[in-house]
């Protein structure tokens, strides 16, 4: 029972710190004067992947690979499947109105270019700066994209916050900044230990293995800060913030977690997830296809589909 107890605690003090690392350093970097613009497609897209960073890191330097390679394909089946579909069974998702089709065809793009190079069998640093080199695109592409919508939108001052940037306070003082960040940089090195220690106990204890919990325990628990974002965006009608959230921490998940993991040493490929789990991420990303190209609605009943594949899903793992 502890080990439950531990890896949960583990999951809890991950998202805080999270929370807290993104808080602090966007308030910092406004101080500081760095644009807000940039801020939002940096540090705020990068905090908030900063537990599953934290966890692929910790696992490759403790040679359990298969809770590394997990949480990431995992996190990105569930993010398809479980965060769009149970928001839609609160309230219908108005995908139709907004339009993402750039980058959920760089999404797919990511998909095929991280399956191509598992299929090596094991990701390499080279593997690596491949993944870092596609993200680096990805990110100036992104950067071009805003900007240009801010110029034909907007015009007022290029550095003011902008809308939406729920982490900027300006009149955050400097003393509880240092706190936040403060507890970020403790916390998701702590909250990483106990997390992916107790997961490889669990696996071990019940003849589990490290993959299955990467897929599952770690990967939905990572994956609860995009459901808790999308159920709030699917109750305000913000669908496009909904999908948005999804396709980007995917992105992240694929080119930056392993990518930088990576760095720390070689992540081997279960064959497991090239016969199945890499196939049904994939599988799971073009489900989106009718939403995003064709301005279908995701209603209830595609909710239920949705989340009725992931619970089909779970199930078959164990």
């Amino acid at each position: 029972m502890m080990p439950w107890l531990l890896c949960g605690l583990g999951l809890v003090i991950l998202l805080l710190a999270g929370d807290a690392l993104v808080r602090g350093a966007v308030n910092l970097s406004l101080r500081l004067g760095v644009p807000a613009l940039i801020v939002s497609l940096t540090i705020v897209a990068f905090g908030t992947s900063a537990p599953e960073l934290l966890i692929a890191i910790k696992a490759v330097a403790e040679n359990a690979d298969g809770i590394a390679m997990g949480n990431v394909v995992g996190s990105n089946t569930a993010n398809i499947l479980m965060v769009l579909g149970i928001p839609a069974i609160l309230a219908t998702l108005h995908t139709s109105q907004c339009d993402s089709r750039k980058s959920y065809v760089l999404m797919l793009l990511a998909s095929v270019l991280f399956i191509g190079l598992s299929m090596c069998g094991t990701l390499t640093i080279w593997s690596g700066l491949i993944l870092l080199t596609a993200l680096a695109l990805f990110l100036g592409d992104a950067f071009r994209d805003a900007r240009s919508h801010r110029k034909n939108c907007c015009s007022g001052d290029e550095d003011e916050p902008l809308e939406g940037l729920e982490e900027a306070d300006p009149s955050m003082p400097v003393w509880k900044i240092a706190i936040f960040l403060g507890l970020g940089l403790i916390g998701l090195p702590l909250g990483a230990d106990l997390l992916v220690d107790n997961a490889t106990i669990i696996a071990r204890m019940y003849q589990v293995s490290e993959p299955v919990i990467g897929l599952t325990l770690v990967a939905i628990g990572t994956s609860l800060p995009e459901l808790a974002t999308t159920v709030m965006a699917t109750l305000r009608k913000q669908a496009d913030v909904a999908l948005g959230n999804v396709i980007g921490s995917n992105m992240f998940n694929l080119l930056a977690i392993i990518g930088i993991a990576t760095l720390i040493g070689p992540i081997t490929v279960d064959p497991e997830f090239l016969r199945f789990d890499l196939w049904v991420m994939l599988g799971a990303s073009l489900l989106i296809f009718p939403f995003v190209f064709f301005k279908k609605n995701i209603t209830r009943l595609w909710g239920f589909g949705l989340t009725g594949l992931y619970i089909g899903y779970i199930l078959v793992l164990f």
